[in-house]
């Protein structure tokens, strides 16, 4: 019996593997492509799995089809990791689809009291009420021959319009936005720099002015040469030594506030080296630009220029009826949705947020936007477990995400009417912005496209690539608290970029 029952066992288990051999020979592509197409790819995530410098350090990747719900390749793409800047494409995404491509921000010129037009009088405020435009006067949209600002072109309409005095002040209105500017979870480090400025609903000049400073031999104090655009107010402690080989210069501030201090270092003998700052208040800076030009073409401002927000805190608001002399719009979404990837412009990503917010509440509040954004990916079906969103542009570190969410939202968006405006949005590997001198040489050189993220300890790309097959493959590959420098692990994931260009 026992001789019958174990030669009945060998029976079924050449049963099986016939069975096996079988289903090999019928179904081929699901064989190969998972086992023998994917071997480098999986070969290159082996190495990772025992790299050194991840003993300690939490990584994962995530490769999809765009238009098949099968898994390429995954390791650890349930786990939620820092995402860095790859959060923008969950912020873009939601903004094409929410907003529309032809969305355009607007921006008013309007005025309280009455308006004379034979003496040209305006018997009360004017003021620039925001629209939660990112825009005004941003260096990506403004063309290299364009001598006149923003604030020319208003005043000129102005002055066209028959304007020759003003009896009250210009005053910034940023109300569409609350006045947090900033996400609350943002660190100090951050936030007096150019990619620490905050969302402000009346934003201008990229919300950032220029530090130029002189340094001398290494180990020396430098100086401050210019400061450009000048800021009202502005009070500069410089405690920057000369040395180093790059920019490891930061600047301290608090938003509203004038008291700013600088430290670190920059390279040595200099003569102009510029770091970048975050205005003190965004809305108020306009305002005053607008005041400054309308005084050089012979218009009088009586009061100086202030806020909403200031009028307030010091209640001396009134809440009065208002006319529209002007509305300056935007460009469309698109272009606005193109540099804000491409150049991974954290300023633009949290007006995107906020204004997604004051569409559906009517006030742009950050963590309301949060939670429109992330019940939006929800309802389209997109896998949010693991997903705590803290900002629209991935600088927070209270930020994380798993690789198949990731994935899930590039699929979503490759079906999406605004496919091509969110492709072409992203840098090309060993072509442009972040990823200009990656994978060059390779099957990925001119091919993958991805949003990169970095922070300290935190890297990743999200994005497409066409496999051998030309086939477009969506993929997620995120890495946390690696013991080795961020250009080593750029090298490292590299590799594994280069792998999934290489599928078949």
């Amino acid at each position: 019996m026992h001789q019958q029952a174990y030669n009945g066992n060998c029976r079924g288990i050449k049963m099986i593997k016939k069975i096996s051999f079988v289903l090999i020979l019928f179904f081929p592509g699901n064989f190969i492509y998972s086992q023998i197409k994917t071997t480098k790819l999986d070969k290159e995530i082996e190495k990772l799995k025992t790299d050194t410098a991840l003993k300690h350090a939490t990584w994962s990747i995530c490769v999809m089809p765009a238009k098949q719900d099968t898994i390429i390749a995954e390791y650890n793409s349930a786990v939620s990791l820092i995402p860095a800047s790859t959060l923008k494409i969950i912020t873009t995404g939601a903004a094409l689809s929410i907003l529309g491509s032809d969305f355009r921000f607007e921006t008013k010129l309007q005025y309280d009291g009455s308006f004379d037009t034979l003496t040209g009088t305006i018997k009360g405020n004017l003021y620039i009420t925001g629209g939660g435009d990112p825009t005004l006067e941003s260096e990506y949209f403004k063309a290299p021959k364009d001598s006149l600002s923003t604030t020319d072109r208003w005043a000129n309409f102005l002055k066209y319009k028959g304007v020759k005095k003003i009896e009250g002040a210009i005053i910034g209105d940023a109300g569409i936005f609350d006045d947090n500017i900033l996400p609350p979870q943002w660190v100090w480090s951050d936030i007096g720099n150019y990619f620490g400025a905050g969302a402000s609903g009346l934003s201008y000049h990229d919300n950032k002015y220029t530090i130029y400073l002189k340094s001398g031999i290494t180990n020396t104090p430098t100086t401050v040469v210019n400061v450009s655009p000048a800021i009202d107010g502005l009070q500069l402690i410089n405690n920057v030594i000369s040395g180093g080989d790059d920019d490891n210069a930061f600047i301290y501030g608090a938003p509203y506030t004038y008291y700013r201090k600088i430290q670190g270092t920059i390279p040595a003998n200099s003569k102009s080296y510029d770091i970048e700052g975050s205005l003190p208040d965004p809305a108020l800076f306009c305002a005053q630009s607008l005041e400054s030009v309308l005084k050089t073409i012979g218009i009088t401002v009586a009061t100086k220029a202030t806020t909403v927000r200031e009028l307030k805190e010091t209640n001396r608001y009134a809440e009065l009826s208002k006319k529209t002399l002007f509305t300056n719009f935007s460009p469309p979404l698109s272009e606005i949705i193109y540099w804000t990837n491409l150049k991974s412009n954290n300023l633009y990503a949290e007006h995107l947020l906020k204004y997604i917010a004051y569409k559906e509440n009517g006030i742009g509040r950050e963590n309301e936007g949060i939670d429109i954004i992330t019940a939006f990916w929800k309802k389209m079906g997109i896998d949010v477990e693991g997903f705590f969103m803290n900002d629209g542009c991935g600088l927070s570190r209270s930020n994380v995400i798993t690789t198949k969410t990731e994935v899930q939202v590039l699929q979503f968006m490759a079906k999406d009417k605004n496919f091509k405006t969110f492709y072409d949005s992203f840098p090309i590997a060993g072509k442009s912005g972040s990823l200009g001198n990656l994978c060059e040489g390779s099957a990925a050189e001119n091919n993958l496209c991805a949003k990169s993220g970095y922070i300290t300890r935190a890297r990743g790309y999200a994005g497409y690539v066409k496999n051998k097959k030309g086939e477009l493959i969506c993929f997620s590959l995120l890495a946390n608290n690696y013991e080795c420098t961020a250009s080593e692990m750029k090298k490292k994931m590299e590799k594994i970029l280069i792998a999934i260009a290489e599928t078949e």
